[in-house]
């Protein structure tokens, strides 16, 4: 493709170095750099919440906008302000769960509210509910305060499952009327209002540039990256990544170790 006008980055396994370490490489920061003195924009796509984003941006030299929460909000960091944000009522909520229930006993739920990085409390779980990574403690006794809020996404763990899993199990029960995706197939997987993806997210923010979907390029790794890896114009997974996102690729660069998102876009700054 000819030089990007918009760049979008997966952050976990895709911008930022493998554990321990889990930074922004100098590499990759100063073609991040070189971007942004170029014009372009370079906008974050995670399944991160806005609470979580901040640290990243800042590393890497971002303060734009990001698509948080598998496209659910649009953030703008430098203000510390949500755009706009897609939520699950709690009516939703309940029967989703139910139905979950139902098919895949001895699930634990936890909930992503909105809120920007000044807010508290806006991750809240069931006090069965285990961290697949290292989190605060939760918040939220009983199942029905965890479901009782709007959330821009909900939670679903399985501790004897991989995500892949369960993704197949819900998908069968659910069908269209969420959208279900995981960035770890250590048996979590997330749910969202059906039709909003990173892809959705990432469309809205190219819209808001002026940008053509041709002129976009967008990195990622895990399934959750697999429709904006399709949608942009020129979509690479890493080495590193899911077989899903390798698929959806146009291309498949070094994984994140080897500065894999550097080594492309120093074709073009």
């Amino acid at each position: 493709m000819e030089q990007p006008r918009l760049v979008a980055s997966d952050v976990d396994g895709t911008l930022l170095t493998p554990p321990p370490g889990e930074g922004v490489s100098p590499r990759t920061a100063s073609v991040v750099a070189r971007v942004l003195e170029a014009g372009v924009p370079f906008v974050l796509a995670t399944g991160r919440p806005p609470r979580w984003v901040p640290t990243i941006a800042e590393a890497a030299g971002l303060d734009g906008l990001a698509v948080c929460a598998n496209g659910a909000v649009l953030y703008d960091i430098g203000r510390d302000e949500i755009v706009w944000a897609r939520t699950l009522s709690p009516v939703q909520l309940h029967d989703i769960v139910s139905t979950i229930d139902n098919a895949l006993p001895d699930c634990t739920f936890a909930v992503e509210r909105v809120g920007t990085a000044q807010d508290d409390a806006t991750f809240v779980a069931e006090l069965s509910y285990t961290h697949p990574w290292p989190e605060g403690p939760n918040v939220g006794v009983t199942r029905g305060e965890t479901l009782g809020h709007p959330a821009i996404k909900l939670l679903v763990r399985h501790m004897g499952m991989t995500s892949g899993e369960m993704a197949a199990g819900i998908e069968e029960v659910l069908g269209g009327q969420v959208d279900l995706t995981y960035s770890t197939n250590n048996g979590l997987v997330e749910l969202a209002v059906h039709g909003v993806t990173k892809a959705s997210g990432l469309a809205d923010v190219a819209e808001r540039f002026g940008v053509a979907q041709q002129d976009v390029i967008a990195f990622g790794d895990m399934p959750n990256d697999v429709e904006m890896l399709r949608w942009a114009g020129h979509g690479v997974a890493m080495a590193n990544g899911h077989e899903a996102a390798l698929a959806a690729a146009d291309e498949v660069t070094a994984p994140s170790s080897e500065d894999g998102v550097a080594m492309v876009l120093e074709r073009w700054f």
